[in-house]
C-alpha cells in the first residue's frame, strides 16, 4: 500500500493531509488551483468541472469529465486529472502561456463575461473536443454525411451541447459560448492531451487512507471487497459518488468507513448473451450509454434525461438501484425491461426481480454486505417502448413522475405490456392493473382510453414541492394516451 497521491496537471500530489471525506474540489482549491469553482456543492452547476482520464470507449484512455465537488479526493488515488489551469500551453519564462482550442474560442466569441462558470465549461467543453467519435462533417470513417443530424443542439464540427448540460451560466445567455463549441476544430497530432489518448489510463490502486479515525478503502477484487463489507457492514459504498457526495456538501455527513467499488473489474463488465444483456453496477452511464450505442432504445430514452452528461459521466446503475430513492430514473425504465439485479456477498450470488427487489421507502431485500454486482436485461426486447420524464426543466432535472413503457403489438392486438413508475409510491413500481387492462385487448382509442383511466389510479401519489398528487395521477393517464397518439401506425395495424 503506497501513500495516496493523485496527478494533477501532469505532477503528482499526495492528498494527505486532507481528511477522507473532502472532496477533490476542496483538495484543489488547498493546493491553490482556484479555477476549480464551488458554486452549488450538489452537482448541477458545473462550475467545478475537472478532467480524469478513464477507460476508454473507442480508444484506451477517454477524458471524461466530471463533478469535482462530489467525488472525494482519495478516490481520485493513483489517477490523472486535468484542471482549466493545465489545459493551456506553458510559455517560455517571461512569455504568457498559449491557450487551448477550447479557452481561444471561448475568449474570441464572448464566451465568458463574469468568469466565475467559465474554468467548468472550459473542462466540459474539452472533454467533448477530445471525444474520439466526434467527427466534422464528411469526416466520418465510412464517408457518411457525419452532420446529418446537425441542429441547435450538435453542431457541424460534431460537438454536441448536451456535453454542456450540466453546466450554468447566469451572464452569457449561452449563445457565444454554444458558438465557442461549434467553432472548435480536431485536436492536432501534436496535442498531448490527445496524444495521451492512445495510453491506457491508470491501474486501479488499493487504496487505504485514514485520517482522523476516518477512512477510505478499495480494495483490488470483488472477493476482497465483499469479505470487508461483512466485517464493516456500517460501512457506506462509493462509486461515482454522485450521491454520497451531496450527503457530504450539504448535510455534512462523516463516515467512518467508505468503501469505493467504482473501479472493481467484477463490476464492469457489459456482456450480451443469448438471451440477457448484463450491464456492470459499476460501469458508468455514459460508459453504457456508448457501448450499447442504441442496442436498447429503452435505455437510449432514459439516457439524455437521466440528470446531466457531467453527473452520467459518473453515476451508476447499481448507485441509482441502490439508494433506493423511489423517485429514480432507472428504475421506471428497468421495471418496464423486466430486468434483474445480480445480488453478491460473502455467501455467493443471487438474482432477484427489479419488481422483487423494493419493499419500502430506501429500503430492499439486498442484505448487510451485499453488493449489486450487475443488471440483468431479458432478452429479446419489446418493440414498441417509450420513456416519459414530467418535470419542471426538460434536461437536468428530478421528475416529478417517470414513466418506462415496453409493449409487444401484434397485429393491432397488445399481446404483452410492461409499465414501470417513478414518483407515485414509496417505491418504484409496476402498473400491474393497467398491464392487465391493456393485455390482449386492440391497440385502440378505446383501449387506451380506458386503460388510462386505470393508470391514473396507479400508486399512491403525493403533493409536494415538485407537483401535487392530482396532477401525478392525471400525467400518468396522460402519458399513455401520448404513447398511443406517437405510435406507428404500422405498429398498431
Amino acid at each position: 500500500m503506497t501513500e495516496a497521491r493523485i496527478t494533477v496537471n501532469g505532477k503528482e500530489t499526495p492528498i494527505s493531509p486532507a481528511a477522507p471525506h473532502t472532496t477533490a474540489l476542496d483538495l484543489l482549491r488547498e493546493r491553490g488551483l482556484t479555477g476549480t469553482k464551488e458554486g452549488c456543492a450538489e452537482g448541477e452547476c458545473g462550475a467545478c468541472s475537472v478532467l480524469v482520464a478513464r477507460p476508454g470507449v473507442n480508444k484506451p484512455t477517454d477524458w471524461v469529465a466530471v463533478n469535482a465537488c462530489l467525488v472525494p479526493a482519495a478516490a481520485l488515488d493513483g489517477q490523472e486529472i486535468i484542471t482549466s489551469e493545465g489545459l493551456a500551453t506553458p510559455g517560455e519564462p517571461g512569455t504568457p502561456a498559449t491557450l487551448h482550442p477550447v479557452q481561444s474560442e471561448m475568449a474570441t466569441r464572448g464566451g465568458s463575461q463574469c468568469g466565475y462558470c467559465t474554468p467548468g465549461f472550459i473542462c466540459s467543453m474539452a472533454s467533448e473536443y477530445y471525444r474520439p467519435d466526434r467527427c466534422a462533417h464528411g469526416d466520418s470513417a465510412d464517408g457518411a454525411d457525419a452532420a446529418e443530424g446537425h441542429d441547435a443542439e450538435h453542431g457541424p464540427n460534431g460537438f454536441d451541447l448536451h456535453a454542456l448540460s450540466g453546466n450554468l451560466c447566469r451572464c452569457t445567455g449561452y449563445r457565444p459560448i454554444r458558438d465557442a463549441a461549434f467553432a472548435v476544430g480536431e485536436p492536432t497530432d501534436e496535442d498531448p492531451l490527445a496524444q495521451r489518448r492512445e495510453q491506457d489510463p491508470p491501474a486501479p490502486v488499493a487504496t487505504e487512507y485514514t485520517q482522523d479515525d476516518s477512512t477510505f478503502l478499495r480494495k483490488n477484487t470483488l472477493a476482497e471487497t465483499l469479505q470487508l463489507l461483512s466485517e464493516r457492514p456500517d460501512a457506506v459504498v462509493v462509486a461515482g459518488s454522485t450521491d454520497y457526495g451531496v450527503e457530504v456538501n450539504i448535510r455534512s455527513r462523516r463516515a467512518d468507513c467508505v468503501v469505493a467499488i467504482d473501479r472493481l473489474a467484477e463490476l464492469r463488465e457489459l456482456r450480451v448473451e443469448s438471451d440477457h444483456i448484463e450491464l456492470g453496477a459499476a460501469l458508468t452511464l455514459t460508459e453504457i450509454e456508448r457501448r450499447l450505442d442504441g442496442d436498447v432504445p429503452l435505455l437510449a430514452a432514459l439516457f439524455p434525461q437521466f440528470a446531466s452528461r457531467l453527473i452520467r459521466n459518473g453515476a451508476t446503475l447499481g448507485g441509482n438501484l441502490g439508494t433506493g430513492s423511489p423517485i429514480g430514473d432507472s428504475p421506471p425504465v428497468l421495471l418496464a425491461l423486466e430486468a434483474s439485479l445480480v445480488l453478491a456477498g460473502v455467501d455467493g450470488e443471487r438474482v432477484v426481480p427489479l419488481a422483487d427487489y423494493f419493499t419500502g421507502y430506501r429500503q430492499s431485500v439486498r442484505r448487510p454486505g451485499e453488493l449489486i454486482r450487475a443488471v440483468r436485461i431479458p432478452t429479446p426486447l419489446s418493440p414498441v417502448t417509450a420513456f416519459h420524464k414530467i418535470a419542471k426543466r426538460r434536461f437536468d432535472d428530478i421528475s416529478s413522475v417517470a414513466v418506462g413503457f415496453a409493449f409487444d403489438i401484434q397485429d393491432g392486438i397488445v399481446r404483452k405490456a410492461r409499465i414501470g413508475l417513478g414518483g407515485v409510491a414509496a417505491t418504484p413500481i409496476r402498473a400491474l392493473a393497467t398491464e392487465a387492462a391493456l393485455e390482449g385487448r386492440p391497440w385502440s382509442t378505446q383501449t387506451v382510453e380506458a386503460a388510462a383511466r386505470v393508470l391514473r389510479g396507479e400508486g399512491t401519489p403525493m403533493s409536494d414541492h415538485r407537483a401535487s398528487s392530482l396532477y401525478r395521477s392525471a400525467m400518468l393517464g396522460q402519458s399513455l394516451l401520448k404513447l398511443h397518439a406517437q405510435t406507428p401506425e404500422a405498429v398498431s395495424s
